[in-house]
């Protein structure tokens, strides 16, 4: 065992995404229905970008994890079937993107419910792992992920390797994340939803996403990238992933997996 990992592992890489596709402009402005171009934009991502970041990861040979709102896995049931079928991972991201810090206690377990249904029968299968749409948990969420028989959470950022926390209802595997590996903040602009971001460019954001790797590879740990498909399945910016994803293969002893696969090291 070399470091934290098993085996030969330096260093854990995982490419995971968020299909958010409208669902999250709706769920920050309900005018969004009546806004057409906002909403296409959303939906460029499971309907366009997704095909192309399948092939891509099949091109690899990596598997991944796909975090999918249910209102997005009820109207793209195909999709969630073909990623299923891929071998990749389908894991719970609310219903309508809410941020379980903005729900009351009811409404919070029963969005957890709803999610699981849904992706149990799009998906078919239960999801294991949890990510809070923006981040944001309650004081109650991991509580309620034990209760419902989740195996791991990935929305917070104590660690840049996984961790433990600790519940009443048992203990729970993080799999942290961090907005720096998030590409929303490098590249999202949104008007309709107030979300007036940078824009940079793909070679600012490779350049920083490769120093993250190159000092979370010195010590070790774990690269978590988190991507949504309507920003980073833009033409230019997917190859600028392929690029990375080319980089980070140069090292040695670099294992890409999917959500999951980690957290069952570290059950």
């Amino acid at each position: 065992m070399a470091g934290i990992w098993p085996g030969d592992i330096h260093c854990v890489a995982l490419l995971t995404f968020d299909i958010d596709g409208s669902s999250g402009s709706i769920n920050r402005n309900p005018n969004a229905v009546n806004m057409p171009s906002l909403l296409s934009m959303g939906e460029y991502g499971p309907s366009v970008a997704m095909p192309r970041i399948l092939d891509l990861l099949d091109s690899y040979s990596i598997k991944s994890t796909f975090f999918v709102p249910g209102f997005i896995a009820e109207n793209h049931q195909d999709l969630m079937k073909e990623i299923v079928k891929r071998g990749h991972e389908v894991g719970h991201h609310g219903y309508m993107h809410e941020p379980p810090a903005t729900l009351s206690a009811e409404e919070e377990w029963a969005v957890l419910q709803k999610g699981i249904s849904i992706l149990e029968k799009t998906a078919g299968q239960r999801p294991l792992g949890y990510r809070s749409p923006s981040w944001e948990l309650s004081e109650r969420s991991l509580e309620y992920l034990i209760s419902l028989g989740f195996k791991y959470d990935t929305s917070l950022m104590g660690d840049d390797a996984p961790y433990y926390v600790d519940t009443p209802k048992g203990r729970l595997v993080e799999l942290p994340i961090h907005w720096l590996l998030d590409d929303a903040p490098h590249f999202s602009y949104s008007p309709g939803t107030q979300r007036a971001g940078p824009m940079k460019s793909p070679d600012e954001v490779y350049l920083s996403w490769k120093a993250e790797f190159e000092g979370l590879y010195r010590y070790g740990r774990s690269f978590h990238l988190t991507m949504h498909p309507h920003i980073i399945g833009r033409p230019g910016r997917l190859l600028m992933l392929e690029r990375l994803i080319n980089y980070i293969r140069t090292f040695p002893n670099v294992a890409f997996m999917r959500a999951i696969d980690v957290a069952e090291m570290w059950s």
